[in-house]
C-alpha cells in the first residue's frame, strides 16, 4: 500500500493488479486513520464506496443530511462544494463506474438517483450487507478488488444495457475532454435532437450538456492540481477566457481555482487513478 501526504492528510492507497473485467469500472483502496472533512469535488463518474472494518465513512450534506457506511452517487457528486466527507479509520474499496456501464451495475438507472448520495442496502439489500462481510473478511487488497470485480461483473452482464447510441454519444463527449458541439450529437448518431436528449438523461442521470460541462470541469481541474496556471489551463481545456474558467471551478466545487489546486480529493488520483 503506497502512502499519500498532503498537507495534514495522510492516507493510505492500493491499487488492483489487473484490470476490471468491465469496460468503464477502475477501483483502488484507501485507509484512511483520520478523514477530516474532506471537500468531494465532482467528478463524471458514478461513484461505488464500499466500506468495511470498524470505521465508518460519513457524507454530509449542506442541508445537513447524512450518509454512513456504503453508498452511491451520479455523476456530479459534491456540485456546488456541498459534500463533504469525515471520519475515523475509514476502509473502502471505492468504485469508478461509468454512466454507461452504471445501469447495469446498479440494476437502476442513474436517473432514478436524482442526484442524490444514496445507501447502498437501500439500492441492493441484504447483498450490500454480504460485500461488506466478505471484504472485512479478506486477507489482502487484492482479494477485495477480486471479489467486487466478479460481484460487479455479475451484475453487470445480468443488467439492462444502455442504447448503443447514448453510449457512443457519451464516449464522444469523454474522447474529446469536453469539446464537442452537443448539438451535433444527435445528427451524428441519426436521432432527433429531442430523443436523444431524453435518452441521454434517463440512461446516464444528466444532459449531454452538463456532461460536457463536468467533463471539461475534470480535466481543467487535474491541470491545475498538475501545477499548471489558470490563465493557460482555461486556454487549453476550451474556457473563453479565465473568467469564464473561474465562474466554472465556483458553480462545481464552491471553491477558486487556487484553492481546487490543493484539493487532496483531486491531488489523490495521480496514485489511485493512473492513466485516468
Amino acid at each position: 500500500m503506497r502512502k499519500f501526504v498532503r498537507g495534514s492528510a495522510t492516507w493510505g492507497v492500493e491499487r488492483p493488479q489487473r484490470p476490471s473485467r468491465v469496460d468503464g469500472v477502475t477501483m483502488a483502496g484507501f485507509h484512511v486513520p483520520d478523514l477530516d472533512t474532506l471537500r468531494i469535488v465532482p467528478h463524471p463518474a458514478v461513484t461505488l464506496l464500499l466500506e468495511f472494518g470498524d470505521g465508518s465513512p460519513v457524507l454530509a450534506g449542506a442541508s445537513g443530511g447524512q450518509q454512513r457506511g456504503s453508498v452511491v452517487a451520479g455523476p456530479g457528486l459534491g456540485s456546488g462544494g456541498a459534500v463533504r466527507a469525515r471520519g475515523e479509520n475509514v476502509e473502502c474499496v471505492q468504485v469508478r463506474l461509468s454512466p454507461v456501464v452504471a445501469r447495469a451495475v446498479l440494476g437502476v438507472s442513474v436517473a432514478e438517483l436524482d442526484g442524490a448520495v444514496v445507501s447502498l442496502g437501500d439500492l441492493w439489500g441484504r447483498e450490500a450487507s454480504r460485500i461488506r462481510e466478505r471484504l472485512g473478511d479478506a486477507t489482502s487488497w487484492q482479494e477485495r478488488f477480486a471479489l467486487t470485480d466478479a460481484l460487479l461483473a455479475r451484475r453487470h452482464e445480468a443488467g439492462p444495457p444502455v442504447d448503443p447510441e447514448v453510449a457512443w454519444a457519451w464516449h464522444r463527449i469523454v474522447g474529446t475532454r469536453g469539446l464537442t458541439r452537443v448539438e451535433g450529437l444527435a445528427a451524428e448518431v441519426g436521432w432527433s435532437r429531442k430523443r436523444l436528449w431524453s435518452r441521454f438523461r434517463s440512461q446516464l442521470g444528466l444532459p449531454p450538456k452538463r456532461a460536457v460541462k463536468l467533463v471539461r470541469f475534470d480535466h481543467a481541474a487535474h491541470l491545475l492540481v498538475a501545477g499548471e496556471g489558470a490563465a493557460r489551463v482555461a486556454a487549453d481545456t476550451g474556457y473563453s477566457d479565465q473568467s469564464h474558467l473561474h465562474r466554472d471551478v465556483k458553480a462545481f466545487t464552491g471553491a477558486t481555482p487556487a484553492a481546487v489546486a490543493d484539493e487532496p480529493f483531486l491531488a489523490v488520483d495521480d496514485i489511485a487513478w493512473p492513466g485516468r
